[in-house]
């Protein structure tokens, strides 16, 4: 594995951009703030708003992709770069909770952490928030991709709320990102084992 970088060193590393100036791509860390699962500030005295420059021209891509494709709509990046301290803080915080399948154990490592991964909501033509049929970090069944047709077909997902993720994955694909299973809002840009092998991790 590649030497790690401390987050503080981010900003002056020439392999990473910041999220402020990703074009069409807006932005709204929901762990620099309270509004996410802990109900607390994760990211206190961190910028953690970059991403790879390959994840970043990659989200470029897919925002204009959607632009063209369905004029007005958007992106917003809800999680981008997640620093390895604070992935084990998370840890430990889940384990041992339902939401312990909704993060990535750190002795593994989060893509997060690599700058490779981004959590994304679809943005209306008003600039709101698309109604995705769960919440960002809900940690039940409803926020599965892999479900969505069973959950179509019971009701449990209305058609508007399936075609707003098909959307999402259709323009997050457009720049390279591939999906979960278990998450419609998380995209990892890259092979993972080969993110974790060749690039540098921050911590």
């Amino acid at each position: 594995m590649a030497e790690p970088i401390r987050v503080e060193d981010v900003a002056s590393h020439p392999d990473f951009r910041p999220l402020a100036g990703l074009r069409g791509v807006a932005h709204d860390l929901r762990y620099a703030g309270e509004n996410n699962f802990a109900g607390r500030v994760l990211y206190r005295g961190l910028d953690c708003a970059w991403l790879r420059r390959e994840a970043a021209e990659g989200i470029e891509a897919s925002a204009a992709w959607l632009a063209r494709e369905r004029p007005g709509f958007g992106l917003r990046v809800l999680d981008a770069l997640r620093p390895q301290r604070v992935q084990q803080a998370i840890w430990v915080d889940v384990v041992g909770t339902p939401l312990q399948d909704y993060f990535a154990d750190p002795a593994i490592g989060s893509i997060h952490s690599w700058g490779m991964a981004v959590d994304v909501v679809l943005l209306d033509a008003q600039g709101r928030e698309c109604d995705m049929g769960s919440g960002y970090d809900e940690a039940s069944l409803r926020s599965h991709p892999a479900l969505e047709d069973e959950h179509l077909a019971q009701g449990v997902l209305t058609p508007a709320q399936v075609e707003a993720r098909r959307w999402l994955y259709a323009a997050m694909a457009q720049g390279g990102f591939r999906g979960i299973a278990t998450e419609w809002w998380h995209f990892e840009h890259g092979e993972r084992d080969r993110v974790r092998r060749e690039l540098p991790r921050v911590d």
